[in-house]
């Protein structure tokens, strides 16, 4: 059987054992000469949904791909996973709100943003609620309804500094992004005189408002009442 003649996702792995070497999906597009590179990219992300690659940022902060193995890159810095379901206890309406939430930053920065985990050097896991494929955009986001809490305001705080985190172990910078729903939950964290405002502003964070659903905001408010009672 011919190249030609193999499925893209056969050619797609017959290269990466040929090349003996992680390879993203620009360059397996170029070498397999397939078009749209999309294509690519949606195949390779097949092949690790089924763990027949794995995927991960390599060392010039592109996504590579590579056949798994026991002669891991000794130069990786980040490798990135997929992230499980949440567990079951977790709150199905905040989750859902979220996930509305990301989906709707995405429209409006025109990229596509999905949950990342990420595996350092020294094995300790760190995940963000939202990046596009080239980890040009980080984005935690928070779907409180209305002012913060003390504990509260902390944890988006934590947030913050785990996106700063997660850019310092990339090459190129990516953008930072808090994503609310809320005006009075964002504005300790925009236009109020607070330390924790001017902080994420000199530190490049930025915060990005998205209007919620009027039935999703409900069913947010609703459920924190249930859980403040």
């Amino acid at each position: 059987m011919s190249l030609r003649e193999l499925t893209i996702a056969e050619r797609v792995m017959h290269e990466l054992v040929r090349a003996r070497t992680p390879l993203d999906d620009d360059e397996l597009a170029r070498r397999l000469d397939v078009q749209p590179r999309q294509t690519v990219n949606q195949v390779c992300r097949r092949l690790e949904q089924s763990r027949r690659l794995r995927r991960y940022v390599g060392p010039a902060g592109k996504i590579v791909n590579e056949i798994p193995g026991d002669d891991e890159t000794a130069a990786l810095i980040v490798r990135q996973e997929t992230v499980p379901a949440p567990a079951a206890g977790d709150s199905a309406v905040q989750r859902h709100a979220e996930a509305v939430m990301l989906s709707l930053l995405a429209d409006r920065l025109g990229v596509g943003l999905s949950p990342r985990r990420f595996v350092l050097e020294d094995g300790s896991r760190v995940e963000v609620d939202g990046a596009d494929e080239r980890l040009a955009v980080l984005v935690e986001v928070w779907a409180h309804q209305g002012p913060p809490k003390s504990a509260q305001k902390h944890k988006v705080l934590a947030d913050a500094f785990r996106l700063m985190f997660v850019a310092s172990s990339l090459t190129t910078p990516p953008r930072l992004v808090l994503c609310l729903s809320d005006v009075e939950a964002a504005h300790h964290f925009t236009t109020a005189r607070s330390w924790a405002a001017a902080a994420l502003r000199a530190f490049g964070v930025e915060v990005e408002l998205v209007e919620l659903p009027p039935e999703t905001r409900s069913e947010i408010r609703a459920a924190q009442r249930r859980q403040y009672r």
